[in-house]
């Protein structure tokens, strides 16, 4: 860190922040619906912190106040278990506290803060309440990191019960790893990579430091390949394909240090060396940034001097959200970037968006996705947001059923949640670049066939193609593609989309006439999200008993003489 004054200021605005946590009380339990996560977020985040600045400075006042903030989650009567990802959180911030701290502690604070772990984090994962062990999501990985971070920092004093938690980690967080494979691609979208990711990294490396081995957890066909995908997910203006429950905005990922490292490939450090050189950055700028100490350490174990661009422009998989992502550039926000997805509605935190995608150019988001909802401003209002059934409520949320993305809907109905849109070819010749998606069985019974080639031309414009085979009844097409522009309808098949002093046409080539619209985005129901500056483009055609057609969308920047 001697070596750079951008760690420096990291280091710097680290230790203001546990100055200003030093005037400020412990937290209390205070939950919000059924969470407790943003009390165990901030006990974390604190304690990492404190314990940090003092590791870094011997300062007293950083070590009582880490102290202090464990004890008063140690009071609490439990730590949430029936939201477990709460307990994982608090349990990781007083394992780190006991660790880092164990020598300088008190020793009353010390059982104390022990026996709490035991009691509220690791007896608890032996209740009803620890159904994560069977899930494939972020929940096992944040839950076992969370527990095994614990067992490790009291290994010592409680040797039975903590070989018991590492044993059973070992034993089910590879349901969790399965989902990587085969090439990268994390189903669960931006934001839940860096969540799920950033607790099997903490995971493996306590591990490795523990035991001098992580197990082979780091070995899973795609983990350490899914540090592409994450860099590929941002877009050049700044946002990042933000599919399934995931804010458009991108933000910085701590834990891409640790896989720059793992993996000897400085140059997935690209975009996050431009978060550290913006001195204006704000801690909230990080992904999970109560793991902040991390990013001064993992970044310690790299010459930052060395890093250099990606190589490639295209990046694709094949798994069980299959994604193809193409960018023109990695230094300015003007280049081309293009997102396609195919997959489910029936994989965690999914939306209705197979089909969907995402268009920048010339530094425009022409294309965009709506993102998620906050979850507790659905399920206070009585939404069943977790149920993910074809006919749950949760696909009447405007931002998450299929009406509000990028896709084709039929006779106004929703997607199948069972249906699985494969990406079943790439292009990269002759200059076109993009992917085809197969959509039969998401657009469900009414039609026998219907696949969506996405191709961007070599002066980087973009056609998307849609061909349909009816059934035997008339079935009514919707096209539809949400904007933050300004839309007008030019003629009867262009539609013109303006952006400050840039323009986008969007032409339909088809063999008989479309309907060309421009919808709102007001919101239809009282508990979905308003989403000011955003509409939507498309059309509608109705096709005939057996029809078969091919659409073709062509988008052009209008340039200015």
């Amino acid at each position: 860190m001697q070596k750079s004054t951008v760690l420096q200021a990291f280091h710097k605005r680290i230790l203001d922040y546990c100055d200003e946590t030093l005037k400020e009380a412990p937290v209390k339990r205070i939950k919000e619906g059924k969470r407790l996560l943003g009390v165990s977020r901030i006990v974390l985040k604190r304690v990492f912190y404190l314990s940090y600045a003092y590791r870094m400075t011997g300062e007293k006042e950083y070590l009582r106040r880490a102290e202090k903030e464990m004890l008063a989650a140690a009071s609490f009567i439990d730590w949430n278990p029936s939201h477990f990802l709460d307990v994982s959180e608090m349990s990781m911030g007083l394992a780190i506290g006991y660790d880092w701290l164990f020598n300088e502690l008190l020793p009353d604070s010390r059982k104390k803060i022990r026996q709490a772990i035991v009691e509220k984090a690791i007896e608890a994962s032996k209740t009803k309440h620890a159904s994560f062990y069977q899930s494939r999501t972020n929940w096992n990985q944040v839950c076992n990191g969370g527990l095994v971070c614990s067992a490790l920092a009291i290994y010592e004093d409680e040797p039975e019960k903590t070989k018991e938690i590492i044993n059973k980690a070992l034993q089910t967080v590879p349901l969790a790893l399965e989902c990587y494979a085969p090439d990268g691609g994390y189903p669960e979208g931006f934001g839940y990579w860096s969540y799920g990711t950033s607790y099997q990294v903490m995971l493996n490396d306590a591990l490795e430091s523990s035991l001098g081995h992580d197990a082979g957890l780091s070995d899973y066909p795609g983990f350490l390949q899914s540090a592409q995908y994450i860099q590929y997910m941002t877009a050049p203006t700044g946002d990042c394909f933000n599919f399934s429950d995931a804010s458009p905005k991108a933000y910085g990922n701590i834990m891409m240090f640790w896989f720059a490292h793992k993996t000897k490939n400085p140059s997935l450090l690209w975009l996050e060396k431009k978060y550290l050189n913006d001195a204006n950055l704000e801690f909230g700028e990080y992904l999970e940034e109560r793991f902040l100490p991390c990013l001064l350490i993992f970044a310690s174990r790299i010459d930052l001097d060395e890093v250099i661009s990606p190589k490639g422009n295209t990046w694709h998989s094949i798994g069980t959200t299959p994604v193809y992502i193409y960018r023109s550039g990695w230094n300015y926000k003007t280049d081309t970037y293009l997102g396609v997805k195919g997959g489910t509605a029936s994989t965690s935190h999914a939306h209705m968006d197979a089909g969907s995608f995402i268009y920048e150019q010339a530094g425009v988001r022409w294309a965009m996705d709506l993102g998620m909802q906050d979850y507790y401003s659905l399920e206070s209002k009585g939404v069943d947001l977790w149920n993910t059934k074809q006919y749950s409520q949760r696909w009447q949320v405007f931002r998450i059923g299929s009406s509000a993305h990028n896709t084709l809907t039929i006779d106004g109905k929703s997607h199948q949640v069972n249906g699985f849109a494969e990406l079943k070819s790439f292009t990269d010749n002759q200059g076109n670049k993009g992917a085809k998606v197969n959509l039969t069985s998401t657009l469900g019974q009414a039609i026998n066939q219907a696949t969506r080639t996405v191709i961007l031309t070599p002066d980087n414009s973009l056609e998307i193609t849609d061909y349909l085979e009816n059934k035997d009844t008339v079935s009514l097409i919707r096209w539809t593609m949400c904007t933050p522009t300004i839309p007008k309808i030019a003629d009867n098949q262009t539609i013109m989309l303006t952006q400050g002093n840039k323009q986008l046409s969007l032409q339909v080539d088809s063999p008989r006439k479309v309907n060309l619209h421009i919808w709102d985005n007001t919101p239809p129901h009282d508990y979905d999200y308003e989403n000011p500056g955003t509409c939507r483009v498309g059309y509608d055609i109705a096709l005939n008993p057996k029809e078969k057609i091919t659409i073709k969308v062509k988008f052009n920047l209008i340039k200015n003489e």
